[in-house]
């Protein structure tokens, strides 16, 4: 998957309608529109990478993405959050630009999957 084609490049670009909840030179976030939780957003970077071993060529950019994160869920008084990502087809990732997962309002289990 390229950036012409990718779903979240498209989101970014505002070719596709979501519901904003956090924009800046690097970042998106929006709300999922298949939620797992009665909070779900995804954090993006910008920059089309593919998962987090593209990811990992820019240790700097996942530092800034985690405490972006953070920083969202703080400003909505979200105090208890799962943050994750998946890498790869069999690990459940679905859309190939590499997405971050804040799921919160309801109790998580464990293990998840």
């Amino acid at each position: 998957m390229n950036q012409s084609t990718c779903i979240f490049c498209k989101i970014v670009a505002g070719e596709i309608p979501s519901k904003k909840v956090f924009e800046d030179e690097e970042f998106f976030a929006f709300e999922d529109i298949n939620p797992q939780a009665p909070v779900h957003i995804l954090i993006v970077p910008k920059k089309h990478l593919v998962d987090l071993f593209d990811g990992s060529q820019d240790p700097a950019l996942l530092g800034e993405l985690v405490a972006r994160s953070a920083a969202i869920a703080r400003e909505r008084g979200i105090k208890d959050y799962r943050f994750l990502t998946n890498t790869g087809r069999e690990a459940g990732q679905a859309v190939f630009h590499l997405h971050f997962h804040l799921l919160s309002g309801r109790r998580m289990g464990w293990p998840p999957g």
